[in-house]
C-alpha cells in the first residue's frame, strides 16, 4: 500500500474511533461536549501511534538516501538501499540501487579505458606534454620525461625551464611553432619533430606538445636511398663494363690471328658507345650531387629561348612578355633543354612541342607541353624521384635535377597528362623582389 493510502487509513480509523468513543460515552450519559473531547483525544492518540510507524520508515529512508548521496560526492557508489514493502519508498530505493549499479559499471569501464590509455601513452615513443595557459606542465609521459628531464617527473614544472639548454627546442616552444630540431644525447645526434596545438578543456585553454622521434626513420630512409644509389650505379657500370670487357677480349684474340678491319671497327665503336654512355651517367650523377645554388640575376627570356631553339626544335607560344626574367639563366636553360629533349623522346613531333611563358606581378610561369605518349598514373607519381626512369637507358636523374633547380630558385614544378594526349610540365619561379617593390 502507498504511503498516502496508509495515512488515509489512519485518518479513517481515528474518525471511527472518535465516533465509537463518543457514542459509548453518550450512552453512559456523559455530557455531549465532554464526550466529543474524549473521543477526539482517543482518535488523536491512535493516529499518533499509527502515524509514527509510518513516519519512522520515511525518516529511515531519507537518512539512508542522504548517506548515499553524500557517498556520491566522494565518488563512492557502493551504497545500496534495503528493499521491503511496496510503497513509494521501495520504488525510490529500486531506482537508487539501479543508478548506483550503472555508475559502478561506468566507473569500472572508464577506469579500464584510462588504464589502457595511460599504458599506450607511457609506452609510445611519442613524447607528449600537456600544459596549462602559463606553460606549467600538467602531464608528461615517460618518453617526455627522458627527453626533457632525464627521466624525472615533469608535473608542476614550467616547460621553458626544462629546455633552457636546448636552443632549437626553446625557439620552437616560444613561438608555439611546429618544426624539426636536433639534440645531442649519449654522444649521438637525435632528430625530433615538434607539433604544437592549442585545446580547451572545461573552458580553460591548454597547450599540447607532441615530440616525434625521426632519427630511426631518417636513418632507415637514408640506408634505403644509399642501397638504391648503389644498385643503380652497379647496374649502369655492369651494363657498360661487361660489353667493354667482352669486346676488348675479342679484339685481343683477333689481333693474335688475322685481324678483320670491319670487326675491329665494330668492336671499337661498341667500346666507344658504352664508354660515352658511362661517362654521361657519371656526369649526370655528379651534376645532381654537386648542384650549386643558383646565382640569380636579370636576363632576357627571348635570348635564352632562341638559344634553346638552336639546340632542340620547339614552338614558342606567342607573344613573349617584354619583362626581364629573374634567376640563374644557365641553370634554367639546363632545365628547359632537359624538358624539351624529354618531349622529343616521347615520340612527339617538333611542331607539337610548345613552350609558354607568362609573367605575373610576383611569379614567372613556364609550361612545356607535347603530344607524345604521356605517362601511366604510377609513373607520373614517381617521375620526379631520383633514379626513377621509364626509359630503357635512362638514369632517372634528369627530372629530379630539374625539380631541384626549380626548388632552389624558390619555385615549384609539377607534371600532368594532357586531356587530348601528351604530357605537360609546368613550373613557376618567383620574380625579383626589387621589381615588385618598384611596381
Amino acid at each position: 500500500m502507498s504511503i498516502e493510502g496508509k495515512l488515509t487509513s489512519v485518518l479513517i480509523l481515528a474518525l471511527l474511533l472518535m465516533a465509537a468513543v463518543t457514542d459509548l460515552l453518550l450512552t453512559w450519559q456523559w455530557p455531549l461536549l465532554l464526550s466529543l473531547i474524549t473521543g477526539g483525544l482517543a482518535a488523536m492518540l491512535l493516529a499518533l501511534l499509527l502515524g509514527r510507524r509510518i513516519t519512522q520508515r520515511i525518516n529511515r529512508g531519507l537518512q539512508a538516501l542522504t548517506t548515499g548521496l553524500l557517498n556520491f560526492q566522494d565518488n563512492d557508489f557502493s551504497v545500496s538501499l534495503t528493499l521491503d514493502g511496496r510503497d513509494e519508498w521501495c520504488e525510490l530505493a529500486t531506482l537508487f540501487n539501479t543508478a548506483t549499479s550503472r555508475l559502478r559499471e561506468q566507473r569500472a569501464h572508464i577506469y579500464q579505458r584510462e588504464l589502457l590509455l595511460d599504458s599506450v601513452l607511457q609506452n609510445t615513443s611519442l613524447a607528449i606534454v600537456l600544459t596549462d595557459d602559463t606553460r606549467r606542465v600538467l602531464y608528461g609521459n615517460l618518453a617526455a620525461r627522458h627527453l626533457l628531464a632525464h627521466g624525472l617527473p615533469l608535473e608542476g614544472k614550467r616547460l621553458p625551464e626544462l629546455v633552457d639548454d636546448q636552443d632549437e627546442i626553446t625557439s620552437l616552444l616560444q613561438q608555439a611553432k611546429t618544426g624539426v630540431f636536433s639534440i645531442n644525447r649519449e654522444q649521438q645526434q637525435q632528430i625530433w619533430h615538434l607539433n604544437c596545438a592549442v585545446m580547451r578543456m572545461n573552458g580553460v585553454q591548454h597547450h599540447l606538445y607532441q615530440f616525434k622521434p625521426l632519427t630511426q626513420e631518417l636513418t632507415r630512409a637514408e640506408i634505403q636511398t644509399w642501397k638504391k644509389v648503389i644498385r643503380v650505379i652497379s647496374h649502369e657500370l655492369n651494363n657498360s663494363l661487361a660489353p667493354i670487357s667482352s669486346m676488348a677480349h675479342s679484339g685481343q684474340r683477333l689481333l693474335q690471328t688475322q685481324a678483320d678491319t670491319k670487326v675491329l671497327r665494330r668492336i671499337f665503336d661498341t667500346i666507344s658507345e658504352r664508354s660515352a654512355h658511362l661517362n654521361t651517367f657519371l656526369q649526370e650523377y655528379a651534376d645532381f650531387a654537386r648542384l650549386p645554388l643558383p646565382q640569380c640575376s636579370h636576363f632576357h627570356w627571348s635570348e635564352l629561348l632562341n638559344t634553346l631553339q638552336s639546340l632542340q626544335p620547339f614552338a614558342i607560344v606567342e607573344p613573349l612578355p617584354d619583362a626581364l626574367g629573374w634567376g640563374d639563366a644557365r641553370q634554367l636553360g639546363q632545365v628547359l633543354l632537359n624538358l624539351l629533349k624529354n618531349a622529343a623522346e616521347a615520340s612527339s613531333a617538333a611542331k607539337d612541342i610548345q613552350l609558354e611563358l607568362r609573367i605575373t606581378p610576383h611569379r614567372q610561369w613556364l609550361t612545356v607541353s607535347d603530344r607524345g605518349e604521356g605517362m601511366a598514373p604510377e609513373a607520373l607519381s614517381q617521375a620526379l624521384l631520383p633514379f626513377y626512369s621509364t626509359k630503357a637507358g635512362g638514369t632517372g636523374l634528369g627530372l629530379a635535377l630539374c625539380r631541384e633547380i626549380i626548388e632552389n630558385h624558390g619555385g615549384q614544378l609539377a607534371i600532368s597528362n594532357r586531356e587530348d594526349g601528351g604530357l605537360q610540365v609546368r613550373f613557376w619561379l618567383p620574380c625579383c623582389a626589387d621589381d615588385n617593390a618598384g611596381s
